[in-house]
């Protein structure tokens, strides 16, 4: 999964850098500049398994991000995750749109996009983890959302 994140992120992650950033986060969630929900098991025990961000001022591409724990892939968990996520940029910030990209390497990641509606709108490169890969650049338009709620909702 790091492999796909981007080369911001710290690898090897130091001794004190879930501390570090974890504190960095609760100070751009409390001046309102990002938001932040861990991700956990309905019936678990608490336990992060992920994590899912809106960014409102982020650079290109990079308006929500996320993480799972490679074990819980597979599950529906993330999709589950993005939608709440997207419903709370729609429905409570009433974004007119989110823009995210994706290393094209980590199909799964696209595949969300895909299933909530996201348009691919190009092809470009990002820096990951891993290196320099193809990136695809994505977004859904708040119409667009609401079109497709409405009709999940009347099925």
């Amino acid at each position: 999964m790091v492999r796909h994140l981007v080369a911001k992120t710290p690898w090897p992650y130091p001794a004190d850098g879930a501390e570090t950033h974890v504190r960095a986060c609760l100070e751009k969630r409390a001046r309102g500049e990002q938001f932040y929900w861990a991700i956990t098991l309905k019936d678990g025990d608490d336990e992060l398994i992920g994590r899912i961000d809106l960014r409102p001022d982020a650079d290109v591409g990079a308006m929500r991000g996320f993480w799972l724990a490679q074990e819980y892939w597979g599950r529906g968990l993330m999709t589950e995750a993005a939608d709440a996520v997207n419903a709370y940029a729609f429905e409570v910030l009433d974004w007119p749109f989110i823009e995210v990209a994706t290393n094209s390497a980590n199909r799964a990641s696209q595949r969300i996009k895909e299933k909530q509606g996201f348009i691919l709108l190009y092809m470009g490169v990002g820096e990951y983890v891993e290196g320099v890969r193809e990136t695809a650049f994505w977004r859904l338009n708040q119409e667009a959302w609401r079109s497709r709620r409405g009709d999940a909702a009347s099925r």
